[in-house]
């Protein structure tokens, strides 16, 4: 059973959220505010939180933000649909993925069981490399799911860290953004290019990459990215 802390301030959506959850057999804490949200973060100690863009007082992009500074907990968004803005400055600031109101029980749970899913294991396909390897001052492991670069770790939120696991997993292959999508996301039915162009962004300012000159992960002008492994 996963436990969801979701922070909504509509009253009548965040009861439906949490009885659809509850039926899908999540364990579901609520909030109705961002503070009561932060709060409950340290107590429930979830293992997803699903976030409301905009709630009173402390806002749901400014929740994202205090959980990212020392947390790597899966989030998911919740936007009303058409605040394109929001949601890539949502997903920029480090959500995992986004669902837009009103929002479907069954889709709410697919996503919560697919970023777990995420959190739980990273590619690893038949004959593939060693579970360490590096690439020149990036190590991999698979094995233990970490990530280093110059030798300093590197935090990965879920999705970036299966996106770097299915890019390096073939260096030099170019992957469409729907590749990614179904691979990283699942999303198989949902061609939604911003969530894959704002994880690459996330993972290369992690990895402290050059903006204009990424070593590691390159863009495919009007297709995709690929992995780069320097000799």
């Amino acid at each position: 059973m996963s436990r969801v802390l979701l922070v909504e301030d509509d009253p009548a959506v965040r009861e439906g959220a949490r009885l659809a959850l509850r039926r899908q057999g999540h364990e579901v804490a609520a909030a109705e505010t961002g503070e009561d949200g932060l709060a409950q973060l340290r107590s429930f100690r979830p293992d997803v939180m699903v976030i409301d863009l905009m709630l009173p007082g402390i806002g749901g992009l400014e929740v994202c933000r205090r959980v990212r500074a020392d947390s790597q907990l899966p989030i998911i968004m919740m936007t009303a649909r058409g605040d394109d803005v929001d949601i890539v400055v949502g997903l920029e600031t480090g959500a995992d993925d986004y669902v837009v109101k009103p929002v479907q029980a069954r889709v709410l749970d697919a996503r919560i069981r697919a970023v777990l899913r995420r959190v739980e294991a990273g590619p690893s396909p038949e004959g593939a490399a060693p579970a360490a390897e590096t690439h020149g001052e990036l190590r991999i492991d698979r094995a233990a799911l970490t990530v280093t670069c110059g030798g300093a770790a590197v935090p990965l939120a879920p999705s970036e860290l299966r996106l770097l696991l299915t890019l390096s997993a073939a260096p030099g292959q170019v992957f469409s953004r729907q590749q990614l999508l179904e691979a990283v996301w699942e999303h198989s039915y949902h061609g939604d290019a911003r969530l894959v162009d704002a994880c690459v962004k996330r993972l290369r300012t992690k990895m402290g990459e050059p903006p204009r000159q990424p070593r590691y992960i390159q863009t495919v002008r009007g297709f995709g990215y690929r992995f780069h492994s320097p000799r």
